[in-house]
């Protein structure tokens, strides 16, 4: 496989569905981490996307901020949404809010962990910590449960983990920031 084929695939394992994971859950003041959980990648792959769910149970908003791993040369904050019938990958620059008593899911096909320039594989059963920044809550340091390449999102129910890639939009043209 070479490079360009090696990057859409990756790509395309963080849009796919996901696996139930049993993450522990992360307190940090005011806000819960649970269901933090990755992918494997394939050999050579240099991405792998990054989910997880953040409750805020306090009465005043907070903001994810960052996000780092030491496993990657970058790490950031994406939201994948449709623009005129394309979708669309860029970083949020300024961030994610997290408004008080709110969830945010960040999950496959919209926001997301994207970790880039990755220092070497992600195998199943392994544990990825990553550091996330928070305005009010500080660093929080999660493990992202390494589940298979085909897995399913948590509470996903009822996907076989099959991904069709003849199915997935094309992503030659997209561009990261």
């Amino acid at each position: 496989m070479n490079r360009i084929n090696l990057s859409l695939l990756a790509v395309a394992m963080l849009l796919g569905t996901g696996a139930g994971v049993a993450a522990e859950d992360v307190k940090a003041g005011d806000l819960v981490i649970s269901q933090a959980w990755s992918r494997a990648t394939p050999g050579g792959a240099k991405v792998a996307g990054g989910y997880l769910t953040i409750e805020n149970k306090g009465n005043a908003a907070d903001r994810l901020v960052s996000v780092s791993a030491d496993i990657a040369g970058k790490a950031e904050i994406h939201e994948m949404a449709m623009d005129n019938g394309v979708m669309k990958m860029r970083a949020l620059d300024k961030g994610l809010a997290i408004e008080p008593g709110k969830t945010v899911k960040l999950a496959p096909g919209g926001n997301h962990l994207m970790l880039q320039e990755l220092k070497g594989p992600f195998k199943q059963g392994d544990k990825v910590p990553v550091t996330l920044q928070f305005e009010k809550a500080g660093k929080i340091t999660v493990a992202l449960d390494v589940q298979g390449v085909g897995a399913q999102a948590p509470g996903g129910g009822g996907h076989s983990g099959h991904m069709d890639m003849k199915k997935m939009p094309d992503h030659s043209g997209m561009k990261m920031k």
